[in-house]
């Protein structure tokens, strides 16, 4: 737990170190990244902490900007981070100067900042024990000395999640950080990395005692904490303890109106432990996927009517996308995530039954959807199946019904693929529209399909001169054939894929 790999700290955080050890000034790796390195995991951000001013690490690093109140220095080094976007310019290391702070008499930043040369002063004003642990580059970048003044390494190793110092004057400061103790449970219960973490108990007290103060912080930083809930690990885990913590009803109070709500039929579980269910199950990694599996049935409590076998929620499905719309709106979500999910959520009851649903009303699913969507769209019914305590993923009818996308969208042989078209036949050849023209380009996709390398323009010009001659009745003999042939071979690919018969 304690070994720390240096070949796992990226050279631009030792260069940096390094500038600020031969100006003089300490320099340690600090917060987060020290936690993600103990845990094994690779570090998002990179923050360094050093007894050097702001003034100071401007002019030791000329590439570097400095914005804020906060006594951190964005430092731009070459991208070394192994995610991002492939085509930036830079990436940044945050270099920030040992600080106290103040009050905070807003519950969301302190009032004020006081910059301290005391390493051990800057780790008590962190928020987790496991983000209070520095590292020291130690020689030539081939040690390292740990700096662990509340016990972070033996909170990481009992899996508990400690605030430093009291936790309701952490809470009181920022609380925003009641909704990062729940995300650091949620992220780090993922089967992958390891099980069973827990938030201390005094911890976990305090924020219940202080759930109200969320209602301080900006529904953005609050969208943020809850985005990265849902996409960790174990979402499902932490929307529910979200709930029993007493946040939940500050962020979405409309899916506790799900608790203790029956549903009828196959529905096994109350609306609200369904929705969390979906959330669990859901298969796509993606934000608007997953916001859609957990809201989905959202508008189930205020359609029901009737009770038990018998009960009705007819139209929740619009009536959820009307609610999902309200909720993402008002945690400051962008518009095409909103667009998204309220899309997803509205069209989650779509009707597929083999044999009973046309080509025609899923190309009418299609237009209504957009064919991008439609992956989204399955997922978010194989999360409500598998919410549903179902066991099967996906059954026949889904994996027809993605055939059955997969052919409606893709015409197979289509005269679109041609290098010429109706127009040029009318303006080039003086040909007159009708269906003969049709017939002509059939002909032409027929050889076509059969020999790509005839797809020329002056090359299908003069063969249509030479089939301008022939009847419509024999140009259509002539393209039938193959066509037909082509389709049928393409159908039975298709049928193959999907697993269908």
């Amino acid at each position: 737990m304690d070994h720390i790999n240096i070949s796992a700290i990226p050279k631009p955080v030792l260069s940096v170190l390094g500038v600020l050890k031969n100006a003089g000034h300490q320099g340690h790796i600090v917060g987060g990244c020290v936690r993600d390195l103990l845990l094994g995991r690779e570090p998002k951000d990179w923050d360094i902490t050093t007894d050097a001013r702001p003034e100071t690490v401007l002019s030791l690093f000329p590439d570097s900007f400095y914005e804020n109140d906060f006594g951190t220095v964005g430092v731009k080094v070459d991208p070394f981070h192994t995610f991002g976007d492939p085509d930036r310019r830079h990436d940044v290391i945050e270099v920030t100067t040992y600080r106290t702070e103040s009050s905070y008499s807003d519950r969301r930043r302190p009032d004020k900042v006081a910059f301290v040369t005391s390493l051990p002063e800057d780790l008590s004003r962190r928020d987790f024990t496991m983000n209070a642990i520095a590292l020291e580059i130690i020689g030539s970048d081939t040690s390292v000395d740990i700096v662990d003044p509340f016990h972070g390494r033996v909170d990481i190793a009992n899996k508990l999640i400690r605030t430093v110092g009291n936790p309701e004057q952490r809470f009181g400061e920022d609380a925003l950080r009641m909704m990062r103790a729940v995300r650091l449970y949620a992220e780090l219960r993922h089967p992958n990395i390891s099980g069973g973490w827990s938030i201390d108990m005094a911890a976990l007290s305090a924020i219940r005692k202080h759930a109200a103060l969320l209602s301080h912080v900006s529904r953005e930083r609050v969208r943020d904490e809850f985005s990265r809930i849902i996409l960790s690990g174990s979402p499902a885990d932490g929307v529910e303890l979200l709930r029993t913590a007493g946040l939940l009803h500050d962020i979405v109070p409309e899916l506790e109106e799900g608790i203790g709500v029956g549903q009828n039929l196959h529905h096994t579980l109350e609306v609200y432990e369904h929705n969390l269910r979906s959330l669990r199950h859901c298969p796509s990694r993606k934000l608007e996927v997953r916001l859609a599996a957990l809201l989905h049935d959202i508008g189930k409590p205020k359609t029901k009517r009737g009770d038990g076998y018998r009960s009705t929620f007819y139209n929740h499905d619009h009536v959820g996308a009307r609610m999902t719309r309200a909720i993402l709106g008002r945690l400051r979500y962008p518009a095409a995530v909103i667009d998204s999910v309220t899309m997803l959520v509205d069209n989650h009851l779509f009707y597929y039954n083999v044999g009973e649903v046309t080509e025609a009303s899923v190309r009418r699913l299609i237009r209504r959807v957009g064919l991008e969507n439609m992956k989204d769209l399955m997922d978010v019914r194989i999360a409500d199946r598998l919410g549903s305590n179902v066991p099967k993923a996906k059954p026949y009818k889904l994996r027809h019904l993605e055939y059955m996308i997969e052919k409606v969208s893709k015409d197979p042989v289509s005269v679109k693929m041609l290098a010429i078209n109706g127009s040029d036949l009318m303006n080039d050849l003086g040909l007159d529209p009708g269906p003969k023209l049709g017939a002509i380009l059939d002909v032409l996709l027929s050889e076509v399909i059969e020999d790509p390398s005839r797809n020329e323009r002056e090359t299908l010009l003069s063969r249509a001169e030479s089939l301008s001659k022939d009847g419509l009745e024999t140009l259509r003999d002539k393209a039938k054939e193959v066509i037909d042939e082509k389709r049928e071979k393409d159908d039975r690919n298709i049928k193959n894929r999907h697993k269908v018969t």
